[in-house]
């Protein structure tokens, strides 16, 4: 509570904090404005049937239930952001880009993330157009309209993707991370009005149950993100001139989930890919499309099998992220250049070896911990039934992990303003 008092009393992060709660403002009254012409109970209708589609609202923040200008979110400019990553293993330019030319070629990458951001939303746009459609959410667009609303739901996704980039320049945290965080608090009210009025006697345990199961996933998130291996590093005795250097121990903290809550994301977006995919068949194909939706819908619809790809792809994204984030040669080659070494492990391509085989293993937990907290709503209700908890897990684990990190983000500030005071 002091260092969340102390925001305010700096000058500086106050106004930080207030330019991010403005943006945060902007986009939430964004995402209040519809399209119009929509059905809204058929709307609330197909969202509740479709898992997927409720995660594409978690996306956008709560502007999907509305059909609002921003009804796809931050899930084009997520999916142009994975593109680009898989670029730096199919590419040697790209990887080079990324790893090799510092902050000027970070700059050039993310910037064709942004550029992938426009033909994705494009593309996710008419396929939805065309899914809500087919739902009777939405007359059959065609001609100038359908080319309008394109205009403007993909303009929708570039001013978010803008809005989360200003707030990212703030230090406070991610800006997508934080939109998505804002999206899911919005919505707290609505779930808690929504438990309240379908509470009965009956349930009394079942509520009780849900509650212990949330404190369990918050205390097991917090100390998962938390959660670090100690890798003691001894620096070497140097001597320059008559002042004698190095000599001490300390240790390189290895985190048990590096990747944070960006596997979740990214598997959920790639889950969204084969319902869009089978809508864009239909310019080609309506019998095909159909026959694909079919299809899609079966698999999904399977609870089982809807927890098992969900499962896998958060593994599988863990150990992606944390490879592309994590570069243990380039960490061996720092400790080398600078007389540091893991004490009974050689310095160079041994070392590299250790902290790659040290990083797998821990992160071997953290991700199975966060596919298990992913598909613990469909666990939940394979055996329970009860629909109103379906994308709970994923949306406390977001919440929680976005949490932690604007504690550290704030924590960080103020460390460094207290170090300024003192020089």
């Amino acid at each position: 509570m002091n260092k969340f008092l102390q925001l305010f009393r700096i000058p500086e992060l106050r106004k930080k904090v207030f330019i991010v709660a403005g943006l945060l403002i902007g986009f939430r009254l964004l995402a209040t404005i519809p399209v119009p012409g929509i059905d809204a109970a058929q709307l609330a209708s197909v969202l509740g049937q479709n898992q997927l589609l409720g995660f594409l609202n978690l996306f956008s923040g709560g502007g999907l239930s509305n059909l609002s200008i921003m009804m796809l979110g931050v899930g084009p400019y997520i999916t142009g952001s994975i593109i680009m990553q898989l670029m730096t293993m199919m590419s040697t330019r790209m990887k080079q880009l990324y790893y090799e030319e510092g902050a000027l070629g970070r700059q050039k990458f993310n910037q064709y993330s942004r550029y992938l951001t426009v033909p994705l939303a494009l593309v996710q746009g008419y396929a939805f157009l065309n899914l809500l459609a087919n739902q009777g959410v939405l007359p059959t667009l065609a001609g100038f309209q359908l080319i309008a609303s394109l205009v403007v739901i993909t303009a929708g996704s570039c001013i978010l993707m803008w809005i989360g980039e200003l707030i990212s320049e703030q230090k406070l945290g991610n800006g997508i991370s934080l939109i998505i965080f804002a999206g899911i608090v919005s919505r707290l009210p609505q779930v808690i009005q929504k438990l309240f009025f379908s509470y009965t006697d009956e349930m009394l345990v079942t509520y009780i149950i849900f509650a212990l199961i949330a404190v369990v996933v918050i205390a097991g998130v917090v100390f998962v993100s938390e959660g670090e291996r100690k890798v003691p590093v001894t620096y070497a005795k140097r001597v320059r001139g008559n002042k004698m250097y190095g000599g001490v121990t300390s240790y390189l903290p290895l985190k048990v989930n590096q990747a944070g809550v960006i596997p979740i994301i990214f598997a959920i977006s790639i889950m969204l890919f084969p319902q869009l995919f089978a809508q864009l068949i239909s310019v080609f194909s309506v019998d095909l499309s159909i026959t694909l939706q079919n299809f899609v819908s079966g698999i999904f619809n399977n609870q089982s099998i809807y927890a098992a790809i969900y499962f896998v792809l958060v593994v599988a994204f863990t150990y992606f992220y944390t490879s592309i984030t994590f570069n243990p040669g380039e960490l061996s080659k720092n400790l080398q250049q600078s007389g540091g070494f893991i004490p009974g492990i050689r310095p160079g391509e041994p070392t590299e070896h250790f902290l790659k085989s040290t990083s797998g293993k821990i992160t071997f937990f953290g991700a199975i911990f966060l596919g298990i907290v992913a598909i613990l709503p469909n666990l939940v209700q394979i055996f329970s039934g009860i629909q109103s908890f379906t994308i709970g897990g994923t949306a406390l684990l977001i919440v929680v992990s976005v949490a932690l990190e604007i504690a550290r983000q704030v924590n960080s500030q103020l460390t460094i303003r207290e170090y300024d005071a003192i020089g």
